[in-house]
C-alpha cells in the first residue's frame, strides 16, 4: 500500500481560488459544467481528505460565494 501524501495546507486556513472551479457532478441541482467559484474567490479549508486512486489529498473550501467544493492543491493558494 502506498501511504498518502502529506497535505500541504492544514485546516482553516484562508485561501483564494486560483483557477474558476465548475460543476463536475457532484451539484446536481447546478447544471453540469456551471460556475461555481470564480478564480480570486477567498474561502477556508474546513476539511483534508485523500483521492486514493490519485495518492492525493483534497481540501473542502467553504469559499464566500456560498459553495463548499472539493479543490486540490493546484487550484487553491495561502490568501494573503
Amino acid at each position: 500500500m502506498i501511504e498518502p501524501r502529506e497535505a500541504k495546507y492544514p485546516w482553516g486556513l484562508r485561501i483564494v481560488a486560483t483557477a474558476d472551479l465548475f460543476n463536475d457532478g457532484t451539484y446536481p441541482d447546478r447544471e453540469p459544467e456551471a460556475l461555481l467559484v470564480a478564480t480570486g474567490t477567498p474561502g477556508e479549508i474546513v476539511n483534508v481528505g485523500y483521492h486514493e486512486e490519485l495518492n492525493l489529498p483534497v481540501y473542502l473550501v467553504e469559499f464566500q460565494a456560498g459553495a463548499v467544493v472539493g479543490c486540490f492543491e493546484e487550484e487553491i493558494a495561502p490568501a494573503s
